[in-house]
């Protein structure tokens, strides 16, 4: 658990970690422990169900209020790794706001929360709790942006190295991608829904600068979950190409070897007749007839192989 307070007057911000919990100050619990969690509860007046639902992996973003504290539930993006591969997914981050009060609550390290940290972020305070949310929404629907378009160029890469050789590792790497930009739309899409009940029920205070940034908050966010599904679109119709590239390749091979198959059985057809132990073959007392079967089995072949390749089988 750390606690952090800005400097008043000071621009960029200048933050600084204080002992205890004070008015005005933000409490940063990242994997935090049980007693800490008590601790916070108790002396913001926070309800022990907030703090543990933000802590819930599987918690949909959400909004949320109790007496004078409000939980904001949000989906932020970030990369984890499954068997050696990095995968790109979203994990909840929760933002408690009570009267003096902001705490952001999360069992993962936070991109956004460490640009914070770093004074990455204009005009930021932690006196003013609703702008402070807004500005980690924005952040946030930045970081979605930043995803996405590395995404995009990655499905360019992928849709290189196809066009070079059919290979299944692509193709599980267009499953991974296809997977993430899922999960990004419908985190986007939750997002959207908790920011828009803010604008709607005025659940938070807010002043005429915090309604101008909301509504910019409204307007990256939509942005992002259109760039989502549109990468989404396009990723499924390559996917459904190249998979039918495949398809129409190995029906080409199959094609291939049958024609060849039909055209070498015309040889062995006629050699497997003069190869019985049967007394007075034609052609037996010739003296050139090995020549003779061999220069027939020949012509019919070529004949089989001129037939085929005129209907485009070969």
């Amino acid at each position: 658990m750390q606690i952090y307070k800005t400097r008043k007057g000071s621009e960029p911000a200048i933050i600084e970690i204080v002992e205890t919990i004070c008015e005005g100050s933000w409490i940063w619990l990242l994997e935090p422990s049980e007693a800490e969690l008590a601790i916070v509860a108790d002396q913001c007046r926070i309800p022990p169900e907030f703090l543990q639902a933000a802590l819930d992996e599987e918690e949909r973003p959400r909004i949320d209020s109790e007496d004078d504290v409000v939980l904001i539930v949000m989906d932020i993006p970030m990369t984890t790794e499954s068997l050696g591969v990095k995968i790109l997914t979203t994990h909840p981050l929760g933002i408690i706001i009570t009267r003096d009060h902001i705490v952001t609550i999360c069992s993962r390290r936070v991109d956004v929360l460490d640009d914070v940290l770093a004074g990455k972020i204009r005009q930021f305070t932690t006196v003013k709790k609703t702008r402070f949310l807004f500005q980690i929404f924005y952040r946030n629907a930045t970081y979605y942006l930043n995803h996405l378009r590395r995404i995009e160029r990655k499905m360019t890469q992928i849709e290189v190295e196809l066009r070079r050789s059919m290979k299944n590792e692509e193709l599980f790497q267009m499953m991974e991608l296809e997977k993430s930009l899922i999960y990004f739309s419908t985190s986007l899409k939750s997002n959207e829904a908790v920011l828009e009940r803010i604008l709607r029920t005025k659940i938070l205070k807010m002043y005429e600068e915090d309604a101008e940034l909301l509504e910019d908050v409204i307007i990256e966010n939509k942005q992002a979950m259109e760039m989502s599904q549109i990468y989404l679109h396009i990723l499924t119709g390559m996917t459904q190409s190249f998979a039918s590239i495949i398809s129409n390749n190995l029906n080409i091979v199959m094609r291939f070897l049958a024609s060849v198959t039909i055209i070498l059985a015309i040889p062995t057809m006629i050699a497997s007749f003069y190869g019985m132990n049967v007394i007075e073959i034609p052609l037996s007392q010739y003296p050139f007839s090995f020549e003779l079967i061999f220069g027939i089995a020949v012509l019919l072949a070529v004949g089989m192989g001129l037939m085929l390749w005129r209907k485009k089988m070969l």
